[in-house]
C-alpha cells in the first residue's frame, strides 16, 4: 500500500517543484546586477551569488516590480555572511514547518469522513476532502516576496548539479540545497485546486471500489466465497489470489474467478451496479447478473477508472505551462520528485524482467505448483512462510490480539521491542504514531510538523482484524516509523524525509515481511526471501512500465478521449505482458498488468514500489551481515536519519553502494545454480 500522497505533497511536487532556473526570459538583464554585487562582496561565493540573482530574476513579473525595484531588492536582502545566512535558513526552515506542517493538518481532518469508517458519507464530504485553503501559499509567499528572499539566498541546484556535487557537501550544504528546491515555479492557486479536486476524486473512487465476493457465482451457479466476503480492487483481490496458494477448498478455481474479474475491472466490462453493491449476484465468466432470483441486463462501467486519469491528465497539462524547465508532469513525477529520469528506471526495469533469471524462478515455481503458470501467478506467494500456513488459523489469532485501531497501537511498542528496538526507543517512536480505521485497505499518512502524529490507517472489520489487514498494517507501520525518524530525529527540518517513496517503500516491505515474527512463528529471512523479493519486482515493475508508457502516450495524444485511453492502456498492458510475461506465464493478450489502483488514484507513483523493493533487498543484503536484532533496530535508525540526500548519495552512505538490481540478479544465480 502506498505511502499517501496528501495535499501537502502535491503542493510541494507541483508548486513548488525542483528544477533548474536559467537566465531571465522577463527582460532583466542580471549581468550588470551580478558584476555589481561581486565587487561589493568579494569573500562571497560567487558561483552561488549568480545562481539565485538569475533565479530571482527568471521568476520576477511585472507586479512584483520594475527593473529598478528587483535590483534594490536583491541589494538589500542578498546575505553574504555565513552566521546570518545560517540565522536565515532556521528562521525560514520554521515558517515552512509551519506552514506545511499547518497544511498537512488541515488536509488529514478534512479527508477524515472520506478516508476512515464512520457515518454513511454525503455530497459535503466529498466536496470538503477536495477542498484545500493553501492553494494560494505559494502566490502568497511570492507576493510578500519571501519566496524571492529564499531563492535569493538558497538557490536551486538541479539533479546532475546535486548527483556529481553532493558526494563533497557536508550536512548543511545539502540542507541549503533542499531549500533551493523551495520555489522554482509559479502555479496559480485556481490549477493547485484543479489539482487537489483530481487528486480527491481518484482517492473516494478507488476506496469505493468492493467486490462483494460472496455474490460471484462459477457457470455452474455456485458460490466459491463466503457471504460476507468483502474485497477492494486491486489490493484485497491480489491478497485473495495470494493466500490460495495454500491448501484451501477450491483454491485454483477462486485464483481463476478473481483473475477473470480483474480483466473486466480493466477492459471496463464489470457491471457498474455491482461494484460496491450486494444487491445483485455476478457470474464473471459469463457477464450475466442477477437480482434475487431474476436474470438482469446491468451496464458496464466503460471508462470510469481512465475518466479519473483523464482528470489527473488536464491538471497536469495546466500546470505544465507554469513549469518551463520541467514541462511535463512525467518530467517533474521522475526528474524532480524521484531524482531519478524515466529513460535510467525504465531501464532498470527492462533490465530485470528480460532477464535469463526470470525463466529460472518461473520454472522454479512451476516446479512447486505442479502445474503450468496462469498470469495470476505473477503473484505466486509459495515463498513466503505463511504460505504453508492456513490464512484462517492467522485471521483467528489477528482478530483475537485486533479487535480494534487502539488494540494495534497499543501492541507497537512490543513489536518494535521484537524487532530490536529498546524499550526507550520503542515507546518513543510509537508514541508518535496514531493507528485508525481506513474505509479503504490502509495507508500511511506522515506527519509534517514536528508536533503531530504520524497516521496509520488500517480497515478492520466488525470481528476484528483479519490477516490480510493486519499483513497491510505491519506495512504502513514500516512506512509511519520511517516519517518518524527522518522527521523528528533530523539535523535539518529541510532534510526531513527520504530521497523518494522507494526508500520508504523498503522500509515498509522490510517490515511486513516480518509480520509472521511479531505473531511469534519462527520466520527466516533466507534464500526464499530473495525469491519472494525477485518475483515481486517482476511482477511489479511489469505493472510499472504500463503505467509509465501509458502516461508517455497520453503526452503524445493531448486531445484522448476517455474511450481511446482505455483501449490503448490496454493495448500498452498487452504489449508488455507479451514481451517480458508471456513467455514465462502463458496466454498471450493478457491485460492483467493494468489493475492496479494507483493507476487511478496516484499518477506514475507505481515506479516507486519496484525501487522500494530494489533497495529491500540491498538493505536486507546490509542487515545479513548482523548477527542480533539489536543491530537490525540500531542501522535503520542510522539509515533513516540521513534524510533527503539524493538515491545514490543515500545507497551509498547507507550500504555502500549504488542503486542496481545487479545485487539481486547475482543472488538469484547462486540460489537457481
Amino acid at each position: 500500500m502506498k505511502r499517501i500522497f496528501s495535499y501537502l505533497t502535491l503542493f510541494i511536487m507541483i508548486a513548488m517543484s525542483a528544477c533548474c532556473i536559467e537566465k531571465s526570459e522577463t527582460g532583466i538583464n542580471t549581468d550588470a546586477l551580478v558584476a555589481e554585487m561581486q565587487s561589493l562582496y568579494p569573500d562571497a561565493n560567487h558561483d552561488v551569488m549568480q545562481r539565485g540573482i538569475e533565479q530571482v530574476a527568471a521568476l520576477w513579473q511585472a507586479q512584483d516590480g520594475t527593473t529598478e525595484e528587483f535590483a534594490l531588492f536583491v541589494k538589500e536582502n542578498y546575505v553574504a555572511e555565513a552566521g546570518a545566512r545560517q540565522v536565515l535558513f532556521d528562521k525560514l526552515s520554521k515558517v515552512y514547518e509551519v506552514l506545511l506542517g499547518a497544511q498537512n493538518q488541515v488536509a488529514v481532518e478534512l479527508n477524515i469522513p472520506t478516508m476512515l469508517t464512520g457515518p454513511e458519507l454525503i455530497d459535503l464530504d466529498y466536496t470538503m476532502s477536495a477542498f484545500n485553503p493553501f492553494s494560494h501559499m505559494t502566490t502568497d509567499l511570492y507576493e510578500n516576496k519571501v519566496a524571492f528572499l529564499t531563492i535569493l539566498n538558497f538557490p536551486n541546484y538541479t539533479l546532475n548539479e546535486k548527483n556529481s556535487m553532493g558526494k563533497d557537501w557536508n550536512r548543511q550544504e545539502w540542507a541549503y540545497a533542499r531549500m533551493g528546491d523551495m520555489f522554482t515555479s509559479r502555479v496559480p492557486a485556481d490549477i493547485n485546486k484543479q489539482i487537489g479536486q483530481a487528486n480527491a476524486d481518484g482517492e473516494n473512487y478507488i476506496a469505493g471500489y468492493n467486490i462483494m465476493m460472496g455474490h460471484l457465482l462459477n457457470e455452474e451457479g455456485n458460490r466459491l466465497f463466503p457471504d460476507d466476503m468483502v474485497l477492494l480492487s486491486h489490493w484485497n483481490l491480489r491478497d485473495e489470489i495470494k493466500s490460495n496458494y495454500a491448501d484451501v477448498p477450491n483454491a485454483h478455481e477462486k485464483q481463476e474467478m478473481i483473475y477473470q474479474v480483474m480483466q473486466r475491472i480493466v477492459d471496463g466490462s464489470i457491471p457498474q451496479a455491482i461494484i460496491n453493491n450486494a444487491e445483485y449476484d455476478w457470474a464473471p465468466y459469463s457477464n450475466r447478473t442477477w437480482k434475487g432470483e431474476e436474470q438482469v441486463t446491468l451496464a458496464g462501467e466503460e471508462n470510469g477508472r481512465y475518466d479519473i486519469i483523464l482528470s489527473h491528465y488536464a491538471a497536469m497539462k495546466e500546470a505544465d505551462k507554469y513549469e518551463t524547465q520541467a514541462p511535463t508532469g512525467i518530467v517533474r513525477n521522475f526528474d524532480i520528485a524521484m531524482e531519478m529520469t524515466s529513460q535510467e528506471i525504465e531501464e532498470l526495469f527492462v533490465n530485470l524482467v528480460s532477464s535469463p533469471q526470470v525463466k529460472a524462478v518461473g520454472a522454479l515455481i512451476k516446479e512447486r505448483l505442479g502445474r503450468d503458470l496462469r498470469p495470476y501467478d505473477i503473484w505466486y506467494d509459495g515463498f513466503k512462510s505463511r504460505s504453508a500456513i492456513l490464512e484462517d488459523k492467522l485471521t483467528a489469532l489477528t482478530r483475537s490480539k485486533y479487535p480494534t485501531p487502539e488494540a494495534f497501537e497499543a501492541d507497537m511498542p512490543r513489536m518494535l521491542v521484537a524487532f530490536g528496538f529498546t524499550p526507550e526507543e520503542a515507546n518513543y517512536l510509537a508514541d508518535k504514531i496514531t493507528v485508525q480505521g481506513a474505509r479503504g485497505s490502509g495507508h500511511a499518512w506522515g506527519a509534517v510538523g514536528r508536533w503531530e502524529n504520524s497516521l496509520l490507517r488500517t480497515r478492520i472489520g466488525s470481528e476484528g482484524m483479519d490477516y490480510k489487514g493486519y499483513n497491510i498494517a505491519v506495512h504502513e507501520f514500516g512506512h509511519n516509523v520511517e516519517q518518524t525518524i527522518d522527521l523528528y530525529d533530523i539535523d535539518h527540518y529541510m532534510m526531513r524525509g527520504v530521497p523518494n517513496t522507494g526508500f520508504t517503500e523498503a522500509l515498509a516491505f522490510i517490515f511486513q515481511k516480518r509480520d509472521l515474527q511479531l505473531l511469534g512463528y519462527n520466520q527466516q529471512i533466507d534464500d526464499n526471501t530473495t525469491l519472494d523479493i525477485f518475483w515481486g519486482l517482476y511482477e511489479i515493475m511489469g505493472v510499472s512500465l504500463v503505467d509509465m508508457r501509458m502516461w508517455q502516450w497520453l503526452y503524445e495524444h493531448p486531445e484522448a478521449t476517455a474511450a481511446q485511453l482505455r483501449e490503448t492502456t490496454l493495448a500498452i498492458a498487452r504489449e508488455v505482458w507479451n514481451s517480458y510475461y508471456e513467455p514465462i506465464l502463458g496466454e498471450k493478450d493478457s491485460p492483467i498488468l493494468a489493475i492496479y489502483s494507483h493507476m487511478v488514484n496516484s499518477p506514475m507513483y507505481l515506479p516507486n514500489y519496484p525501487l522500494g523493493h530494489i533497495v529491500e533487498f540491498q538493505l536486507e543484503e546490509h542487515f545479513a551481515q548482523f548477527t542480533s536484532n539489536r543491530e537490525f533496530a540500531t542501522e535503520i535508525m542510522r539509515m533513516y536519519r540521513l534524510g533527503r540526500l539524493t538515491p545514490n548519495h543515500w545507497m551509498q552512505q547507507a550500504v555502500g553502494s549504488d542503486l542496481s538490481t545487479t545485487p539481486i540478479l547475482n543472488a538469484i544465480d547462486a540460489i537457481v545454480k
